[in-house]
């Protein structure tokens, strides 16, 4: 029997990559697939010590519900610290999420009709892929380069799809690439999506993970016309097990974000907001993130410097100034999904992501994303050691 369901669910399906990161589940497999922070740096005495007070103190408010765009103290103290990177803005002009993937989604039934152009960077993050595909948008790719998303592609890309009106980009650490715009990117941006009345979605969930260098300003401080909608999340720099994220944007874009948040799940969790809150009240996120900065500069120079030592030649791969990420490159003849199907899970024990996942349109299969964050440094060295010897038998044998 076939029960009834929309037509886009047809949109909303399992994939070969699901599957093959469920078999990376198994213990007995060495992960580098998902995004997944370093547990072992969770602030977990702090984290309990506001959790307690959040639920002593303030235990019939924290357990109660709440507005649904959030705790207006929590949205004021992220407001402050976005004027820390030039974003103007006030708490009612921010919007608390279950995550920032929450906001892709709401994005999406805020932006999209069926058929509607929509641009990222290609590759781009699978979650946008995923958060966009229900609404049945057709995808325009824009190529990547060392500065970020190709500015002159882009021009092109607007002048071939003149009715597109949403563009997503990680300009900051970009998932999967680990790319950073270039500021005069950035204001071309501003300016082409100002000529084109495009609205922008800046994702900044790996920004503050930044290894070295000056972050340029975000996308958002130079909005003149309310067309950027910012992402962040505490996912990253805090604990993804808060589901805290947050959106800010222009008054009557954040209005309408809020119904659907509304109708999505009436709200965030009140005890992880007053948690959050008490957290950045009491102590310092910005000395943790130092921490986290330290610890995965450490981890990405130690997996690429095995990358280095065990790789075959043929293979590049990017050093990203932060974030989470590496972004590998074959041959263009090698499928990284069929390999890691056949060879990789079941002889070196190593998962990766498949790089045709994140591609919008045209899909490339000879590229694998690599997480350096979630494992500790003995797995990283295991783990690129045997999967760099699997790689050079493999070309070997395709030589």
């Amino acid at each position: 029997m076939t029960l009834p369901r929309a037509r886009r669910m047809d949109l909303v399906q399992p994939n070969a990559v699901g599957e093959l990161l469920r078999m990376g589940a198994d213990p007995a497999i060495t992960s580098f697939a998902g995004g997944y922070p370093d547990a072992t740096l969770f602030p977990l005495e702090q984290l309990h010590a506001v959790y307690d007070t959040a639920v002593r103190e303030q235990g019939q408010s924290a357990m109660q519900y709440t507005v649904s765009d959030g705790s207006p103290k929590l949205r004021a103290q992220i407001a402050a610290r976005m004027a820390r990177h030039g974003v103007t803005c006030t708490a009612d002009d921010v919007l608390m999420l279950q995550g920032s993937q929450q906001g892709l989604d709401l994005v999406a039934k805020l932006m999209i009709d069926p058929g509607d152009v929509v641009i990222t960077e290609s590759p781009t993050f699978v979650g946008v892929l995923i958060a966009f595909n229900p609404m049945q948008p057709r995808y325009a790719g824009v190529r990547l380069g060392p500065g970020g998303m190709d500015m002159d592609h882009l021009e092109e890309v607007l002048k071939k799809n003149p009715g597109a009106k949403l563009l997503y980009t990680i300009p900051d650490f970009q998932n999967p690439t680990g790319a950073t715009m270039e500021l005069a990117a950035r204001k071309r941006l501003i300016a082409l999506a100002n000529k084109h009345n495009l609205v922008v979605v800046e994702d900044t969930a790996y920004r503050e993970v930044r290894f070295a260098g000056e972050a340029p300003p975000m996308i958002k401080s130079l909005d003149t016309e309310g067309r950027v909608i910012l992402l962040g999340s505490f996912s990253k720099i805090l604990a993804p097990g808060l589901r805290l994220g947050w959106a800010i944007a222009a008054p009557e874009l954040i209005q309408q974000l809020g119904l659907l948040k509304l109708a999505a799940d009436t709200q965030c969790s009140t005890v992880n907001m007053a948690a959050a809150s008490l957290f950045l009240e009491r102590f310092d996120l910005d000395d943790h993130i130092g921490v986290l900065r330290q610890a995965y500069r450490r981890k990405k120079d130690l997996m690429l410097d095995t990358m280095r030592q065990h790789f075959p030649q043929e293979v590049r791969f990017t050093d990203p100034d932060g974030g989470l990420f590496t972004w590998a490159t074959l041959p263009s003849s090698f499928n990284t999904e069929d390999f890691m199907r056949r060879r990789a899970l079941s002889e070196a024990k190593v998962a990766y992501v498949p790089g045709a996942s994140f591609f919008p349109d045209k899909l490339e299969h000879n590229h694998m994303r690599l997480n350096y964050s979630g494992q500790p440094d003995a797995k990283i060295v295991a783990g690129m050691t045997a999967l760099g010897k699997l790689l050079k038998d493999e070309l070997a044998r395709k030589g």
